[in-house]
């Protein structure tokens, strides 16, 4: 194991408190010197607010071991994009968004693309018939999904993540979008020149079987699942077998020693 990539809601936390022995897996990660990332399809809060979270729960760290959808979808949009850029996302992700020209969806008149992310309750009828209209324009803009979750555990139970409104507009508008977050390959790669690590030598820890897990390996990482999170015990009777499976995180320095 020469590098490691973490999910953060369901492995290191579980709403606002901290698993239990992930504080000591993360200085175990330190003291051994292998390099590690925390990867999240989280959008609801920009990097520097995550970074305060992972303190207060008695992990430190800083802002460049955390990889965002918004932080890899910036850098797509600087490097491939002119126009404006209409987002949907939550107001508290925009600031991750700083060096990339927005508007909103309504004045989206020259618009080159459409971030979504996870906006929750905010979702309407309106505002994705508005996108949806948008993106069957004669010059549509590209769509871009910050992430493909499907669902998450929320205080009150599981609730839909971003994936399936993406999947209404590709169906809909009849396009592809671009996946700025797992499950996508091209998330995972950049984590991976992140720590300076190779696939095949990189597990990824998470607690969703397909976006963690599936993601993982179908890009040439090894994917370990936490009974931890949204972790169902039906997670383990598809086709998806993961490399390992853990009891939760506190669990990596012995799973390694094996």
């Amino acid at each position: 194991m020469h590098g490691v990539l973490i999910d953060l809601d369901g492995v290191i936390w579980e709403s606002d408190k901290v698993v239990a022995g992930a504080p000591q897996a993360i200085d175990w990660l330190n003291a051994e010197g292998i390099p590690y990332l925390f990867v999240t399809n989280t959008t609801s809060r920009p990097r520097r607010l995550i970074a305060a979270k992972l303190e207060q729960l008695g992990i430190a760290a800083t802002e460049q071991q955390i990889l965002t959808p918004p932080i890899a979808a910036t850098q797509w949009l600087l490097a491939n994009t002119d126009g404006p850029t209409a987002l949907l996302v939550p107001s508290a992700a925009e600031e991750d968004f700083a060096d990339i020209s927005c508007i909103t969806l309504d004045d989206a008149a020259d618009v080159s693309a459409i971030v979504v992310g996870d906006i929750g309750e905010a979702w309407n009828y309106s505002l994705l018939n508005t996108a949806f209209r948008v993106l069957m324009r004669t010059e549509p803009p590209q769509l871009i999904a910050l992430g493909m979750t499907r669902y998450w555990h929320a205080k009150d139970g599981l609730r839909l993540d971003v994936a399936p409104f993406i999947k209404a507009l590709e169906h809909a508008a009849d396009c592809t979008a671009i996946v700025l977050g797992k499950p996508s390959a091209d998330f995972f790669s950049i984590a991976l020149n992140q720590i300076d690590c190779d696939a095949a030598n990189t597990v990824m820890i998470g607690d969703d079987v397909r976006g963690d897990v599936q993601g993982a390996q179908d890009a040439g990482l090894k994917g370990l699942l936490v009974k931890t999170g949204k972790f169902r015990s039906r997670d383990l009777q598809g086709k998806v077998a993961p490399d390992a499976i853990l009891e939760s995180i506190a669990d990596l320095p012995y799973w390694e020693e094996k």
